[in-house]
Formats: C-alpha cells, sequence, structure tokens
C-alpha cells in the first residue's frame, strides 16, 4: 500500500503541474494584459470560448488544491469568480470541494491510516488522535464547523482526518462544505469584479467578509466556556 499510494501521489502531481502550465500557457497572453480594458475583453472570451476544457482544467486545480495542498485555495476560487461569476463559480467551489472531500474520505477509509501518512506527518496524525477535544462525539461537529470557516485554518488536514475522527460521513461533508461558503463567496466575487478592473469593489468585499468571520467568531467563541476552539487550534496546527 506505501508504494502504490506513493505512486499515485507522483502521477497525480505530474498531471496536476501539466494542467497548471496548460493553463499558464493558455491564458498568460490575456492575464499579462488585464490592465487595459481590451486585455480584459480578451480575458472573458478566452475564457468563455474554453467551454467545457476549461471546467475540467479548473476542477483540476481545486482537486489538486485540497489533494494536494501545493496551491492555495483563494487563486483558484478567484479564478472560478472570473470564469463562472460571483454565483456559479461559488456553486462550483463547493460542488467540487464536497466531491473531492468525498473521494479523499473514501480513500483513507478503505487504506486506513497508512494511506494519509503519505501525505501528512505521522506525529501530527497522532497528536490530533490522542486530543480529546478531537475525539468527544459531543463538541467534533462545531469543531469541524468552526476550524473550516476560520481563514487561515489547514482545512485540508481536517479533510485527510475526517475518518478517523467520531463524525459521520455525511455530517462532515455537509458541515465542511457550508463553513467554506464565506471564504468562497469572497474571492469569487472579487474575481468577478477583477476581470472588470474594478479593484476597489474586491478589496471592499474582503474587508466585509473579514468583519463579519470576525464577529461570528468573537461571538462563537464568548459562547465556547470549555475554550475547545482555541484548543483544537493548537492541537491541529
Amino acid at each position: 500500500m506505501n508504494k502504490k499510494s506513493k505512486i499515485f501521489k507522483i502521477i497525480l502531481l505530474c498531471i496536476v503541474i501539466a494542467i497548471m502550465v496548460g493553463i499558464t500557457i493558455y491564458l498568460f497572453p490575456m492575464v499579462k494584459n488585464l490592465s487595459t480594458e481590451e486585455g480584459q475583453i480578451a480575458f472573458k472570451e478566452r475564457v468563455n470560448s474554453s467551454g467545457f476544457i476549461g471546467f475540467l482544467m479548473l476542477f483540476g486545480l481545486q482537486f489538486a488544491q485540497i489533494f494536494l495542498f501545493i496551491i492555495p485555495g483563494e487563486p483558484i476560487e478567484i479564478l472560478a469568480g472570473i470564469c463562472y461569476g460571483g454565483l456559479w463559480g461559488t456553486v462550483f467551489i463547493m460542488i467540487a470541494a464536497a466531491i473531492i472531500s468525498i473521494f479523499i474520505y473514501l480513500l483513507v477509509h478503505k487504506f486506513g491510516r497508512q494511506f494519509i501518512y503519505d501525505f501528512i506527518d505521522k506525529n501530527k496524525i497522532e497528536k490530533i488522535e490522542k486530543s480529546k477535544v478531537f475525539q468527544n462525539p459531543k463538541t467534533i461537529r462545531f469543531i469541524i464547523f468552526i476550524l473550516f470557516f476560520i481563514p487561515g485554518t489547514p482545512k485540508d488536514l481536517l479533510t485527510y482526518i475526517a475518518a478517523l475522527l467520531p463524525i459521520k460521513p455525511l455530517d462532515f461533508i455537509i458541515i465542511s462544505t457550508v463553513a467554506r461558503f464565506p471564504s468562497v463567496i469572497s474571492s469569487t466575487l472579487a474575481g468577478s469584479h477583477l476581470v472588470s478592473g474594478n479593484w476597489h469593489f474586491s478589496l471592499i468585499v474582503y474587508g466585509i467578509t473579514f468583519l463579519i468571520v470576525a464577529i461570528l467568531v468573537f461571538i462563537m467563541k464568548k459562547f465556547d466556556k470549555d475554550k475547545i476552539t482555541d484548543e483544537a487550534i493548537r492541537v491541529i496546527k
């Protein structure tokens, strides 16, 4: 299993690199001219004309972001906003994240801990498994939600270890998908306006989203008398 999973990871990494190189070559002539109105129009036309191929390339990048941790999520979310607008870009990212999370959950469930060890440090996994915070069935749903909701937490690591935690697969998929929404919608909205040169609107969207998330996190922590959120963040980081 160890050898097979490593081969699988290498093949997947090669595919991802090929996709990223292809996207760069395909879109670079348009991206470098985004500061001009003509460049913005040309970029939109190139994306719209890519059709299903463009859809697959974007899904491939989203898959790589969650599965391999090699790229941050925000650029892909912004790209989805550029390609499909704020609404459909958000729908695309949310559905893609749910599908990929299910795929990873099933792989871990089938192959066990050894599969995770090939992607994540063994000591970190054991630290999370031994934590009372992550092994409490009464609070694990709240922890999963808050960790996916707060910007900057290692969400993709949580996707891998979900199969080792006392939470049902359907509960995890629903909670993790819903909790991504604020981050996703802000990035896709920003992307949809970046292509038209409306940089100020993009900054305003990010600012408002950050403020809302900060307020909600503050409120949730106020009701978190046992400080399980802080403990969970310390364990997972």
